[in-house]
């Protein structure tokens, strides 16, 4: 039982998790570009140091060369001088330096291959980053799409709001003409007062005519004409 509980509770946390993730996703994307911007400026920063380093050490690489050059050169000054206790001198100067040269030649080349590695790190790095922030670019748009389209769905999708309003459209085009409405009523009143009926009886010939006619219209016409 306890065991069941625990599995249903971290299914909870993990979708609250997802939840989260989803509902913050731009903002943890930023927060994953600036935290990469900052290791990718630490890497700068140790690059720069390996460098000055490595410069520092070319440096004393090359002094330590021309000081090795000018004791040979004295050196061999002191044996054709046919003075051995200085040359003997200076030969062990040179082998101390050129030991040294040695080591110094070593580090300069561990600090190049260094500095090699880590530059390439630092490029392949940037390329990411600036993939992340087109990333990014596009995760935005999709988020806008996405909230424009949420939006339309509430406000002009299939919803009660929507309904409410087809539903008051087609009243007001069903409703009656309140004009004909009208009219209909005064030919109901006519027809009940009998205004109707001497109407019908005049255009069967039976009596005077209780309005004019276009006959009468014609008639008076021909007459003006004859006269």
């Amino acid at each position: 039982m306890f065991k069941t509980l625990s599995t249903l509770i971290a299914g909870v946390n993990a979708r609250s998790e997802d939840r989260v993730r989803d509902a913050f996703a731009i903002e943890l994307i930023d927060q994953k570009i600036r935290e990469a911007e900052t290791s990718l400026k630490a890497a700068k920063a140790t690059l720069a140091s390996l460098i000055q380093r490595q410069r520092s050490e070319i440096r004393q690489r090359d002094a330590l060369k021309s000081r090795i050059a000018d004791m040979m050169g004295r050196a061999k000054s002191a044996v054709e001088a046919d003075r051995e206790d200085l040359a003997a001198e200076a030969a062990q100067a040179v082998a101390h330096m050129e030991n040294e040269l040695t080591v110094r030649s070593e580090t300069c080349e561990r600090l190049d291959q260094k500095a090699i590695r880590l530059r390439s790190s630092i490029e392949a790095g940037h390329r990411r980053i600036i993939d992340l922030k087109q990333g990014a670019i596009q995760a935005r748009a999709v988020r806008r799409e996405q909230a424009i389209q949420s939006k339309l769905n509430t406000t002009i999708g299939t919803t009660s709001s929507t309904q409410d309003a087809e539903d008051l459209i087609a009243r007001v085009m069903g409703r009656d003409d309140p004009f004909e409405q009208s009219e209909i009523l005064r030919e109901i009143d006519r027809d009940l007062g009998h205004e109707t009926l001497a109407d019908r009886m005049a255009d069967n010939g039976f009596g005077r005519a209780t309005r004019v006619t276009a006959d009468d219209v014609l008639a008076r016409i021909k007459t003006q004409k004859s006269a």
